[in-house]
């Protein structure tokens, strides 16, 4: 049995998995997450002389990745030390005799830098159709401190933290050095896997509509998990649906007085680092802008398309296929920021664009999916919580919400995309 899909024969790299950074721990917005004042008594200290496990489901599986660690919102040197690559076994735990080393690496603040590119000797080509839904652990020791630790706020996915001062719990297969758990990412935010050449990425781009709020923790169905399925279940192998969606994220905001924004750094200046440094990306799925347009956004619709068009442009420079999104609605929302019929006036204008061709050559209606057409509001079906089993905020689709966005995104993305 050869592992497949060597570098150097006929391949590429794509990225199959992503968490965008949106900057340091804890400024987001996080989802059930467990208290970390334990684990990271001092936030801007970071982690110290400490192991990580963080859990990630690539979308397609090779035998030979490679992963992006982010210290771009680092303030001085990051030591990783004793760095792992395994099948995830559940828990914090790793399966026995799936541990592959990776060298050390010393990466410098403000910086973001692949690993060297990693095989698996334990997986072969007979086993791949298996491994959809699988997830790998990525572990590593900080030495030192680290800083300011570069994150993505929510995940929607549990990953695992040792006590301070462990430095050997990464080189262990247990989960019993890993007592604290976190629903975030650390350090890491792409991972990309050598395949054949017909593969390619989709990269799903937006905020907490992508991201996940409201879907159920460690459940996988964001309306990308959902997608990712569909196209597994019509035969289509080749298809990697990458979420690089921020919870909080806006597409020309924030505003400069706010500081630190929780929803990371506006769409328009991270295209180039969640979309296009990625590997192997055909298509752009945008659902994106109701925080623009929130009392926190503040911004008016021309803004919000000018916007866009610079990065649609950028993309479509790039030979990617763009397919964007109408808004759905927030109206009479409880949650902050949101729910006033201001906001819904201009969320109307902005689908008003959409709908007449003038961002988007191609466009999933989103609004017509989830928005009650009698009330103006999200429809009663998708408004609540599966993460916490509670009532509905008005602006974050439940997992059927997820799954009724999937489906307006697939069917326009296989008319053309899969033929």
């Amino acid at each position: 049995m050869k592992p497949v899909a060597k570098e150097g024969s006929n391949g590429h790299w794509v990225s199959t998995w992503a968490a965008s950074a949106q900057g340091a721990y804890p400024t987001g917005s996080v989802i059930a997450q467990p208290d970390l004042s334990i684990a990271i008594p001092d936030a801007p200290m970071g982690l110290h002389n400490q192991s990580f496990r963080m859990v990630v489901r690539p979308a397609l599986w090779s035998s030979r990745f490679r992963l992006r660690i982010s210290h771009v919102f680092g303030d001085r040197p990051l030591a990783l030390r004793g760095v792992q690559l395994a099948l995830h076994a559940g828990g914090g735990a790793c399966l026995p005799d799936t541990r592959v080393a990776l060298p050390d690496m010393d990466i410098g603040a403000g910086q973001a830098v692949w690993t060297q590119a990693v095989d698996l000797p334990w997986l072969h080509e007979q086993a791949l159709p298996w491994m959809s839904g699988r997830a790998l652990t990525f572990s590593a020791c900080v030495k030192g401190f680290s800083g300011p630790i570069t994150w993505h706020a929510k995940s929607m996915a549990t990953s695992y933290v040792s006590p301070p001062g462990d430095l050997l719990a990464a080189a262990d297969d247990s989960e019993i050095r890993f007592p604290h758990t976190t629903t975030s990412t650390f350090f890491i935010d792409a991972i990309d896997a050598w395949l054949p050449e017909p593969c390619h990425a989709v990269v799903a781009f937006g905020d907490s509509l992508t991201d996940g709020t409201a879907t159920t923790l460690n459940g996988h169905d964001r309306w990308t998990d959902v997608m990712q399925r569909q196209t597994w279940a019509a035969g289509h192998r080749q298809v990697a649906v990458v979420n690089a969606g921020i919870g909080g994220n806006q597409v020309a905001g924030p505003l400069p007085a706010m500081g630190p924004w929780r929803g990371g750094p506006a769409a328009a200046e991270r295209i180039y680092r969640d979309v296009l440094s990625l590997s192997g990306v055909q298509t752009v799925l945008w659902l994106q802008g109701i925080n623009d347009f929130s009392e926190n956004g503040q911004a008016d619709v021309a803004t919000v398309v000018q916007a866009m068009h610079g990065a649609i442009d950028q993309m479509r420079s790039r030979g990617l296929r763009v397919i964007g999104a109408t808004i759905p609605s927030a109206l009479g929302s409880h949650r902050p920021g949101h729910g006033g019929a201001e906001q819904d006036a201009r969320r109307r204008a902005f689908n008003d664009e959409v709908r007449k061709g003038n961002l988007f050559e191609e466009y999933a209606d989103v609004d017509a999916a989830l928005t009650d057409e009698i009330s103006g509001r999200l429809r009663e079906q998708f408004n609540g919580d599966s993460t916490l089993g509670e009532a509905g905020d008005g602006v974050h689709p439940n997992r059927a919400g997820h799954a009724a966005i999937a489906d307006r995104f697939s069917k326009v993305y296989f008319r053309q995309a899969l033929c």
